[in-house]
Parts: C-alpha cells; structure tokens; sequence
C-alpha cells in the first residue's frame, strides 16, 4: 500500500508518496536508534519517504530502518560534501548551510516525528510547529504544546501520515482535541 499526499494548496492530489521528516538526536543511544530504526521501517511499510539531517544517531537509523524495508531515504545534511552523508542515505542534499538546513528537513516532510534529541531536535520541532507541519513525537517532547504523542513507532507513523495528508486546518482527527497553529508564545509575532 503505497500512502499519497493530498495537501496540495490548489486541494488537487498530489501523486508523489508522503515525506515524514523524522528529527532526533545525531548522538544517539541503542534504545533510541532501535527506535529510530522501527520508526523508519514502519514509515516504508506505509510507503512514506523518510526525509532526515543525513547523519548519524537517530538520522542513520531511520534511513538504515526504512532502506532495510525496501523504503526511500532523503538526507539533507548541513555541510557542503555529500560523503558526509550516513551510508544508508539514497539521496543526499548537501546543504552548505550548517543548523539552518533544519528549515529545509521540515519544510521537506509533510509531517514530522520527533524521537528523543537534545536543542537541534527541539529547533526543528519548533520550526515545524512555525511552519504549520503536524509534529508527532515518540518516546520524547510529550510537553510541547501542538505536539502530538504516540506510544511507540507504527502509531506515530500513521498518526503523521493521517495528519500529512490534510490542509492545516484540518488536521485534527474527529474527537481528538485541536492542535494550535500559533501558541501563546507567539503574541504579535510574524
């Protein structure tokens, strides 16, 4: 089963699969990269594109996770050379552009996981937040608010793939409790 994007700003379909952006820790211990891992070979079961910085820690398991499975990586990584890419990487955007590529890897995913990470992961999930991507977080971050949180890999992902598929206002499930676009952190901010 291969998941669609409908999100498209004219409301048409679009006909290329749902990217997920999934952010955490480049310093990663076991327990998070296993779960890095599941995360991307849950989002390749979904036929969803796994979209990441392109490192190591939690980037190189989710690549490593979804290309095992048969499932599509996009690695953008913030230095100029595309060898620093981890070797599960298919396609490599070399950057230049140091943390700020972190606008890039959100802005690339439909939706964004978010697995345990330190201030990098939290700019990108910010940033997200900022840019009107849904943000589903697994094993971290359950405090933010307009996070979304699931109790392990395979709920997250389909959580980011329902939640990727819709224009911004719509993407709160029925019965679930709306997730805010802006917080209140954001008074009189552009």
């Amino acid at each position: 089963m291969s998941v669609r994007s409908a999100s498209r700003r004219d409301g048409g379909a679009l006909t290329r699969p749902v990217h997920l952006a999934v952010v955490g820790a480049g310093a990663a211990d076991s327990a998070t990269r296993d779960l890095a891992a599941r995360v991307g070979r849950a989002a390749a079961r979904a036929g969803a594109v796994v979209v990441c910085g392109g490192l190591g820690g939690v980037m190189e398991a989710a690549c490593r996770g979804a290309r095992e499975a048969g499932g599509r990586t996009v690695a953008v990584i913030p230095g100029p050379d595309p060898a620093a890419a981890n070797p599960w990487a298919e396609v490599v955007v070399a950057t230049g552009l140091g943390h700020a590529r972190n606008v890039v890897v959100v802005q690339s995913g439909d939706a964004v996981i978010a697995l345990p990470g330190s201030w990098g992961t939290l700019s990108e999930i910010a940033l997200a937040r900022k840019c009107g991507r849904p943000v589903v977080a697994v094993g971290a971050w359950r405090h933010l608010e307009g996070v979304r949180v699931a109790e392990g890999p395979e709920e997250a992902v389909a959580l980011a793939v329902s939640l990727a598929g819709r224009r911004p206002d719509e993407r709160t499930p029925a019965g679930a409790e709306p997730v805010p676009t802006r917080g209140p952190w954001d008074e009189g901010a552009s």
